[in-house]
């Protein structure tokens, strides 16, 4: 029988909060000072030392995250960034906000749903400024060998981390491998907050534009005049109003103690449902389990054989009360970006936009959740 129930009884995800995480909030909310200070800072030192980076900086969103690491790689006017078009619109539409072009490429195939280093290179041009990889569904996209080609190209490696806090390629953590790294804190991700962002880098030049842009290019902040460090500030250029709030930072920072143990069990989980998927006709399950302990696991994406079946087992699994979601459509395919780039043709990503599925997962489902959408998976594939 059809669930009648308004929301799905098996959420694509889902989030627990723990009585220190609302307590650290709560504290934050008595102590009356909610924007950027001493818990952002505190927050930054702890994710720089986890990434093993320089610098990190607390901003509010992955998105603009994006927009400060592309300026600080020199995009502008009449500059031409690489990105995937299997991925959130985020990762382009920050090129955009530069005034330059995104240039989509492809990824490597289904079974590896990363930006394909050939065709990267093949598509660099004179006005090419830069490369963004996306290590999607935290799992590490080709960093090595994006950062050769760009290396040799003269160009700057921008890594997008949003699904792939801790995640790493070599034993080096996602993130510290280019220019800078964007993670995201947005309600559904590893490390979720509701809304935020940081930006991570080794370079103190870029550190120093993020920091400065993120808040109008104010000499000082807010904090620093409450604190009588000065009275005053000057404005140094045109900034932005990037700046993340206090009550995200102290929620990141009582969250940051649980991330590898809720990693860990993301990986638990992530190979139960490949050994139990093993038996199921119809769909393939992209990267292979050597990978998964380096992984995050931040979804958990399959992709259906048969083309043309995404909305019918999607709509099939909903009326069983289990949630699904598309990681992702085609950027490119966008009205948006069809109006803008009329004539990209990407047929891998394509595929892989119209056959993937994306199925429940958080760190506390049980074995009993597992199983039943796995049975109603095979349900729904069923003819």
């Amino acid at each position: 029988m059809a669930s009648t129930n308004t929301f799905p009884e098996l959420p694509l995800f889902d989030l627990q909060l723990q009585p220190q995480d609302l307590e650290a909030v709560a504290e934050t909310l008595r102590s009356g000072w909610l924007t950027l200070g001493p818990r952002t800072e505190a927050f930054e030192e702890v994710f720089a030392e986890h990434l093993g980076a320089r610098h990190a900086i607390a901003v509010s969103s992955c998105t603009a995250a994006l927009h400060l690491a592309y300026m600080a790689a020199g995009v502008g006017p009449g500059d031409e960034v690489i990105v995937p078009s299997f991925t959130f619109a985020a990762t382009a539409s920050a090129v955009l906000y530069c005034g330059a072009t995104p240039v989509f490429a492809e990824i490597v195939s289904r079974e590896a749903p990363s930006l394909d280093p050939e065709d990267v290179e093949r598509r660099i041009t004179p006005r090419t400024k830069a490369v963004c990889i996306v290590h999607f569904a935290g799992y590490a996209a080709a960093a090595d060998r994006m950062k050769e080609i760009c290396d040799r190209h003269g160009l700057a490696l921008i890594e997008d981390v949003a699904h792939a806090p801790s995640a790493t390629l070599h034993g080096r953590k996602l993130g510290t491998w280019g220019l800078a790294g964007a993670f995201s804190f947005f309600s559904n991700k590893v490390l979720s907050v509701g809304e935020g962002g940081l930006l991570c880098t080794d370079s103190d030049e870029v550190a120093a534009l993020a920091r400065s842009q993120r808040s109008h290019c104010m000499t000082s902040g807010t904090w620093e005049r409450h604190n009588g460090r000065t009275d005053t500030y000057d404005v140094v250029g045109l900034g932005y109003n990037y700046r993340l709030d206090e009550p995200r930072s102290a929620l990141l920072l009582s969250r940051m103690g649980r991330l590898e143990q809720e990693i860990e069990r993301r990986r638990e989980l992530t190979m139960r449902y490949r050994s139990l998927l093993a038996g199921v006709e119809g769909i393939h399950v992209p990267f292979e389990d050597h990978e998964v302990p380096s992984s995050s696991c931040y979804v958990f994406p399959i992709m259906l054989d048969e083309d043309g079946r995404q909305a019918e087992v999607s709509r099939r699994m909903r009326e069983q009360g289990i949630q699904t979601s598309i990681f992702y459509p085609s950027i490119h395919r966008f009205t948006a970006y069809r109006e803008r780039f009329p004539g990209v043709s990407l047929p891998i990503t394509e595929l892989a936009s119209r056959t993937e599925l994306t199925l429940p997962f958080y760190p506390h489902m049980s074995n009993d959740d597992q199983d039943r959408v796995v049975a109603v998976l095979a349900g729904a594939l069923a003819r």
